[in-house]
């Protein structure tokens, strides 16, 4: 995860879509990779997973996630820290899950971009 900010005109157009929609999640909430894709009805899970890696510091982040709920690796405590401060869903680790971190109650914090935002088009 870049924290590099760049100026959002020097962005690919399609970097600054998947932007875009991961500020719309909002807090507590969370869309997977593929979701973000659909919603802009472009690319796919990779396309919007290579957006968030180069770009995504400038925006939450941790709300475009892993469809399975597994927390982004190398980045899961600092996720988690925003995770538990939003009051996002989540699912108690197994003992046998690798750090005994929880996962993403995905079925709970989901968003479907149903109550979309004011604007988008």
């Amino acid at each position: 995860m870049s924290d590099e900010s760049l100026p959002r005109d020097a962005l690919p157009e399609y970097a600054e879509r998947v932007l875009e929609v991961a500020e719309l999640i909002p807090p507590g909430r969370v869309m997977t990779y593929g979701d973000v894709a659909e919603w802009l009805e472009e690319g796919g899970p990779r396309q919007v997973g290579r957006v968030m890696a180069l770009y995504g510091g400038a925006v939450p982040w941790w709300r475009v996630v892993r469809s399975d709920g597994v927390l982004l690796p190398g980045h899961e405590l600092r996720a988690l820290d925003h995770y538990r401060t939003e009051g996002t869903p989540l699912k108690t680790a197994s003992r046998a899950a690798e750090g005994h971190l929880p996962r993403l109650d995905m079925r709970r914090a989901r968003w479907d971009g149903g109550e979309r935002a004011e604007g988008h088009t």
